[in-house]
């Protein structure tokens, strides 16, 4: 798909953030400090109550030590606090966008998956929560550290500088080693997880002709695949994590004895080489943090690119403000579609218009672009120039809950989504009962779902109650009807119909006709033209007959009816 600007949500969503992260930052700093309590608090113990045996003096250090820590307890949990919110302002702010963007992406044959798009904003999510994102900060205050034990000696602070920079060294070469291979292993195992996922919608024809030993050695090879990348990665973050802890440990046990020697030769002080112990555990500790988090970072980092560009990539030029429809006239006007990737157009300079409750029926061979045209009506895909109007405005650049309710739509592929067949009519909204019922009456499927197991509580979704292609069909056809739309687009609408619930089609197009409602309709059978006011004829993208119903088949007809036949019984794929 081709790039395109920044979404609108991103940078404010990304500024929110950042505003909370300063304040994590701003808590991190006095957190930090307040954890140098215990160093100087073991300190003073050892250089001044050890050495005058004053219990008063201890009292008051104990009081002052459990007062900055109880105070770091609390600034801690704020900052927690914090981290949780700015988690949870990502993901409410990010959800809808990056799934609209999905469908949009999907929708112009991109090869993005809606559900890894969801799952990398929950391990963003995450890991806005966990602790590897206060690393940097307490990594800022690490000078601070270092400077005190700078004063407390100077071998002290030049073993805790040489002990840093050596654990720097193994962050940066563990980075060196590990980004890569890490990056490439979530990638592979997100296109693994979307290709799986594709297939599972299939399968009932993958249980059916035994595709199922090929489908698990193609996953099996696709997962060994991520899973070498990931291992070797991961390997070497591990080793890398194990050395640096053993270093640390090492580089301790250096600066105590290192104190023992300043202290048995009188150039420190006791409490002074308890303290530069703790004080560098401290230093090395968010060091050693970054190198095992490393991970993390690497597989948020990744997830974030993913969905950045799934929201650049599909940031949608459609508006933002709703718009009225109060007529539902249609104009089509030199409407032309080059599919992505192919240079040669589906529709070619496409133009006709329908007046306000006039049905229209679109006829043509296979391959025609009858449905490509549905969808450039309802604005599913984008013109390549020209365009769909509705009341003078364009319906691909509408904004879509508004405009939603002024259209039904029945597609070729009928899909129910997972949910009641009440849900699926009211468009998964909530609704007044009795507008779906009403909607369910004009397309004939009332007393058909009050059969159902549970009526109009009868779940469609996979492993549910299982519905005929036919009951499916009709029930889609309740849920364009929903709301009484002010334009109707039925693609094929009666294919999987038999004689009664054609008869109901042709009835409740007939009602909405009555209603002012515009209709165009996909033809896939002879009978459903005798509803048509107009007729259109696509041959190879272009309009070969517009017109009054008698007039084209007159025209198309001179001699009898046997070639309308022709082109409304092949039906048309694109």
């Amino acid at each position: 798909m081709r790039s395109g600007p920044d979404h609108p949500i991103l940078r404010p969503t990304l500024r929110r953030i950042g505003g909370g992260l300063g304040l994590v930052a701003v808590f991190s700093g006095f957190v930090s400090i307040l954890m140098l309590v215990v160093p100087l608090f073991t300190m003073q113990v050892y250089d001044r109550v050890m050495s005058s045996r004053s219990t008063d003096t201890l009292a008051m250090l104990a009081i002052v030590a459990v007062g900055g820590l109880a105070l770091y307890g609390v600034l801690d949990f704020i900052r927690a606090r914090i981290l949780v919110i700015s988690g949870t302002v990502l993901a409410r702010r990010l959800n809808v966008p990056t799934l609209e963007a999905a469908i949009v992406d999907t929708l112009s044959g991109g090869r993005r998956n809606a559900a890894q798009a969801m799952r990398d904003l929950n391990d963003l999510r995450n890991f806005m929560t966990g602790s590897a994102v206060i690393v940097p900060m307490e990594l800022a205050w690490c000078p601070v550290i270092l400077a005190i034990l700078f004063l407390l000696h100077p071998l002290y602070g030049g073993l805790a500088l040489g002990a840093a920079a050596l654990l720097l060294a193994v962050s940066v070469v563990t980075d060196q080693l590990t980004r890569r291979p890490m990056a490439a292993a979530n990638e592979a195992a997100a296109r693994s997880f979307a290709d799986i996922a594709s297939a599972i919608r299939h399968a009932e024809a993958i249980e059916a002709m035994g595709m199922l030993p090929a489908l698990g050695r193609r996953w099996q090879r696709s997962q060994a695949g991520s899973s070498a990348l990931l291992d070797d990665g991961s390997t070497t973050a591990r080793a890398l994590a194990s050395a640096s802890r053993s270093l640390r440990l090492m580089l301790q046990v250096a600066i105590i004895s290192t104190g023992a020697i300043l202290v048995l030769n009188h150039e420190a002080s006791p409490g002074s080489m308890m303290a530069s112990g703790i004080l560098i555990g401290r230093l090395l500790q968010p060091i050693e943090q970054l190198v095992d988090g490393w991970r993390q970072w690497v597989f948020a980092i990744s997830a974030f690119g993913r969905v950045r560009d799934l929201l650049s990539a599909s940031a949608s030029r459609r508006g933002r403000t709703p718009l009225p429809c109060s007529e539902g006239r249609l104009k089509v006007d030199r409407l032309t579609y080059f599919p992505p990737g192919v240079d040669r157009p589906v529709l070619k300079s496409v133009s006709f218009e329908i007046e306000p409750g006039e049905v229209l029926g679109i006829i043509g061979p296979s391959g025609a672009g009858k449905s490509t045209l549905a969808r450039l009506i309802v604005g599913v895909w984008e013109p390549t120039s020209g365009g769909a109007y509705l009341d003078g405005n364009s319906t691909f650049l509408w904004e879509r809950e508004s405009f939603g309710r002024f259209i039904g739509y029945v597609p070729q592929s009928v899909a129910l989504i997972d949910g009641t067949v009440g849900e699926n009519i009211a468009r998964m909204g909530e609704a007044d009962p009795a507008a779906v019922v009403r909607a369910a009456r004009m397309a004939g499927v009332h007393d058909m779902i009050g059969r159902l197991p549970f009526g109009y509580d009868t779940p469609v979704s996979d492993g549910s109650y299982v519905l005929s292609g036919g009951q499916r069909q009709r029930i889609a056809l309740a849920r364009a009807l929903f709301g009484m739309p002010r334009l109707l687009v039925l693609d094929e609408p009666n294919s999987n119909l038999d004689h009664v619930g054609e008869e109901a089609l042709l009835t409740a197009i007939g009602q909405a006709k009555a209603a002012g409602t515009t209709v165009i309709m996909v033809a896939h059978r002879p009978s459903i033209i005798s509803v048509a006011d107009k007729l259109l004829v696509l041959n190879e993208g272009a309009v070969e007959r517009f017109g009054a119903r008698t007039e084209v088949m007159r025209t198309v007809l001179p001699g009898g009816g046997a070639p309308v036949a022709r082109l409304v019984k092949t039906g048309d794929q694109r």
